[in-house]
């Protein structure tokens, strides 16, 4: 399963960017975040490796988030893997204007493990691109507004 999101942040795509990047941020703009913890590797860098821990709606969840790009800030790449399996999320920044960012993420899922994740992803395809696409609207809504 693949699919894509956008969202037009108004804002300057450094300062999209420098809010994205720093991971103190997530609590803001991503319901029931928990932590992050860097795991393995320098943080930041291609092939870091970090815990990234939710608790949604009563159900804790811990991927392991490992970069495969960072080239800043046109691009941010990585792979998120936790019991439920596997995804790569892709996110670009795409300057519109000085004032103006377009922020794209491909979302993949490469594997899914258990009866549930499968069946949820054949019968509800949809609700895995508007989780992201509610995560993108809120960070949109939490930047545009510091």
């Amino acid at each position: 399963m693949k699919f894509n999101c956008t969202v037009d942040i108004n804002l300057p795509r450094e300062r999209v960017v420098e809010l994205f990047d720093n991971p103190e941020n997530m609590r803001y703009w991503q319901d029931g975040f928990i932590s992050f913890e860097p795991k393995s590797g320098t943080p930041g860098t291609v092939g870091a490796q970090s815990l990234v821990k939710y608790d949604i709606k009563g159900r804790k969840m811990t991927l392991t988030e490992t970069i495969t790009t960072r080239d800043l800030p046109e691009a941010f790449y990585g792979t998120y893997e936790g019991d439920f399996g596997k995804n790569s999320m892709n996110n670009d920044f795409i300057e519109l204007g000085p004032q103006h960012t377009r922020w794209t993420a491909e979302v993949e899922y490469l594997e899914m493990n258990g009866f549930m994740m499968k069946l949820m992803a054949t019968l509800m395809p949809g609700m895995f691109r508007k989780q992201t696409q509610k995560w993108m609207d809120q960070f949109k809504e939490w930047s545009e507004g510091l």
